[in-house]
């Protein structure tokens, strides 16, 4: 069996004016989102028109990263996915807490480890 060899390179995505603050961002290694000006709905990948509202007018928020997501089995039976916090990395079986953290705009469910 012949191998090919990968000899085509990716093509560089378009940059234009919408697309720049994005791209730039990229290279320094942050991930930008959009925020609609009037209504706040976050979009990606960068787009003319808000599709809530239609607005044009934009911001660019740094994305809260790198951030671990769990799924953790709940007494209840249920299955929640959070945020995780605390330097101890998850594991399967871990006991964990649950909580509520406000931010702008909502809340979030986030959990750490609890001692044993």
């Amino acid at each position: 069996m012949n191998r090919l060899a990968n000899s085509t390179q990716k093509p560089a995505p378009p940059v234009s004016d919408l697309s720049r603050p994005y791209w730039d961002a990229a290279r320094e290694g942050r991930l930008v989102l959009q925020s609609c000006t009037a209504c706040g709905t976050l979009r990606h990948y960068p787009r003319l028109l808000c599709s809530v509202c239609y607005c044009k007018a934009v911001t660019w928020p740094a994305a809260d990263l790198p951030y671990t997501l769990v799924t953790v089995d709940l007494q209840e039976g249920v299955r929640p996915l959070g945020r995780w916090r605390g330097a101890q990395a998850p594991t399967i079986g871990m006991p964990v807490a649950g909580a509520f953290e406000t931010r702008s705009g909502g809340v979030d469910l986030v959990f750490q480890a609890t001692p044993s």
